[in-house]
């Protein structure tokens, strides 16, 4: 049994470091069904399941201190990606079908909520689920802990976010070949243009990635220590990620922008809280995970009429809605990979309406999960 939080660190740390390198450095078909991130989860979960970290109080607090900084750094270093300018110039039809797609999944999981009548608890984790679906996984990590979800509750959602996320992606990249058909049922007549790659091409070196890691802790102690004094809005986690936000959010508009590194820093910043949760989370068996998976199928399903009625309405092309749809759920990983079965030259289209997704998602999940739990009470 592991006692010393040094070493408790070190084996997360090794865990959250091999998934990434066998994901990025290999071609491994089963990254294409399991995420990393679900497996850096639940491979941390299983060890403490098998009581290998003893939870003293030196584990305890190196766990409390290392998530509060390492999770306001993170979103403050997602969020330098974001460029407004460009996001603007995407054309209405893009912008219609990127609004629509948020908004359609923030009603769809109210609907399906109310419709499962969820607990507090799950109702919680289904809020991280939304900000997951509206951003990525750094906001479901953001919006789980600004909520208190449990780290129980948050592998439901993981579980959750997974199968729905990984069937989702395959349905769309099976549709691409029918766009002609849904065009022409749509009345679309939208004409795409190559709108040029997303960020810069400099070459990063290893003191640009020190400038984002002293920065982004700079950030996370100021903010922290705000949210710390009498100052909070909900609690001080949520008080910490709105700060975080905010700040990068500004950040977006300075020259950090230009300098690439930024997304490397937050994605091991990320893998390391994935791990840290899930460490946390001791699970004698998952009953009941079925119910919570099709509640997923069903809040996609409702997304996707709804996507289809406002198609229609504002004739729309499948492009757009597919990529502003997966864009949300899936994020920076798939939806340029979808934008590229459409056409090479649109990839920067789904890079950057996914980068849009780091600071709605976060605010989008925090909305949707604050009207779940008190739907719940």
């Amino acid at each position: 049994m592991i006692t010393n939080p040094f070493i408790y660190l070190f084996i997360l740390s090794f865990i959250a470091t091999g998934f990434y390198v066998l994901e990025s450095k290999t071609k491994f078909k089963i990254f294409t069904l399991i995420p990393g991130v679900v497996m850096i989860y639940a491979s941390s979960m299983v060890l403490a399941s098998f009581n290998l970290f003893e939870m003293n109080d030196e584990i305890n607090e190196i766990y409390k201190r290392v998530k509060s900084n390492l999770l306001p750094a993170m979103l403050f270093l997602m969020l330098l990606q974001i460029d407004f300018r460009h996001f603007l110039k995407l054309g209405k039809s893009l912008l219609i079908s990127y609004v629509l797609a948020v908004f359609s999944i923030a009603f769809s999981f109210i609907v399906v909520a109310f419709i499962f009548d969820f607990s507090p608890e799950i109702s919680g984790a289904f809020g991280a689920l939304a900000g997951s679906w509206m951003g990525g996984t750094a906001n479901m990590v953001a919006v789980g802990s600004a909520l208190e979800v449990s780290e129980a509750s948050f592998a439901y959602a993981l579980v959750v976010d997974s199968v729905n996320y990984t069937l989702w992606v395959m349905l769309l990249l099976f549709l691409v070949p029918f766009a002609h058909i849904f065009n022409r049922f749509t009345k679309s007549e939208q004409n795409l243009e190559y709108l040029g790659e997303i960020g810069c091409s400099c070459t990063i070196g290893a003191k640009r990635y020190w400038l984002f890691i002293l920065l982004s802790l700079v950030v996370a102690f100021i903010v922290n220590l705000i949210a710390l004094s009498e100052f909070k809005i909900l609690n001080s986690t949520t008080t910490a990620v709105l700060l975080a936000t905010l700040l990068g959010i500004l950040g977006s508009f300075t020259k950090l922008k230009e300098i690439n590194g930024s997304s490397e820093v937050a994605t091991t910043m990320l893998y390391l809280l994935i791990a840290l949760i899930g460490s946390k989370a001791v699970i004698d068996n998952f009953s009941g995970i079925g119910i919570y998976v099709f509640a997923g199928f069903m809040i996609l399903s409702l997304h996707a009429l709804i996507m289809i009625i406002g198609a229609k309405l504002f004739k729309l092309d499948l492009f757009s809605i597919a990529v502003a749809s997966l864009s949300n759920i899936g994020g920076v990983a798939s939806a340029p990979i979808l934008a590229a079965a459409y056409n090479k030259s649109l990839v920067s289209i789904g890079v950057l309406m996914a980068i849009m997704g780091y600071l709605i998602g976060t605010f989008g999940g925090l909305g949707v999960g604050t009207i779940l739990i008190r739907m719940a009470q």
